[in-house]
């Protein structure tokens, strides 16, 4: 009889890295993700780019009912179309990537949700942070980047991109202040994970900023 052969297990795919860019509206946001995906590209690394809320079919839905500046939207609504919107996207796209071992650069997440609905609207970190771990099942990104802009400068960008206010653009001052002290708050309180980044430099500058704080995710 012929010796059988040991069995030889498939190697174990490393999982993929989910790289979440934050900050307050007219920061330069996606200026970053779309920076970063070229630098990472050139480094071989082929990142997916997706935004939030959004990123698959329904949380595009979710999107253009919750930025809808002629609907009345309840803070805890909002908070909960936020989570919703999540939950389908990490559900059809976030984990399937991640699983495949696949890099994701991901225009807001749950630091989002802490900030703009926990501290902006007032309805507490730890509730909203309790809504986002059964959202998406306590994902964690791997690196945050926290761009960060003095009020003034991020206004004057927002109203420069020439387009109407959303919903929550349209809020006051007060508003946005309890976002950038809640951002304070999570970047004091996770500094491994949440890197900040100054806003304020060239473009090309804060893509190098964000690729010294990803320097230990990457390859090689």
């Amino acid at each position: 009889m012929r010796d059988l052969q040991p069995l030889q297990s498939a190697p174990m795919r490393e999982r993929g890295r989910l790289i979440t860019i934050e900050g307050v509206d007219g920061v330069g946001k996606s200026t970053l993700a779309a920076g970063l995906h070229r630098a990472l590209a050139l480094a071989g690394i082929e990142a997916r780019l997706l935004r939030e809320p959004g990123g698959v079919q329904t949380s595009e839905a979710v999107r253009a009912l919750v930025k809808d500046p002629a609907l009345s939207v309840g803070a805890r609504a909002e908070a909960l179309l936020y989570a919703a919107a999540r939950a389908q996207l990490v559900e059809e796209a976030l984990a399937p990537a991640l699983e495949r071992g696949e890099w994701v650069l991901l225009d807001r997440f749950v630091d989002s949700s802490l900030a703009y609905q926990g501290g902006g609207r007032e309805l507490g970190l730890e509730a909203v942070r309790e809504l986002n771990l059964f959202a998406t099942g306590g994902l964690t990104p791997d690196r945050t980047l926290l761009l960060t802009l003095d009020g003034e400068s991020a206004r004057a960008r927002a109203s420069s991109r020439g387009e109407a206010p959303d919903r929550l653009e349209q809020e006051g001052v007060d508003f946005f202040g309890r976002i950038a002290d809640a951002y304070r708050q999570l970047a004091a309180a996770e500094p491994e994970r949440i890197r900040v980044l100054d806003a304020s430099l060239p473009a090309e500058e804060v893509v190098g900023q964000a690729l010294v704080a990803l320097a230990d995710l990457l390859p090689g």
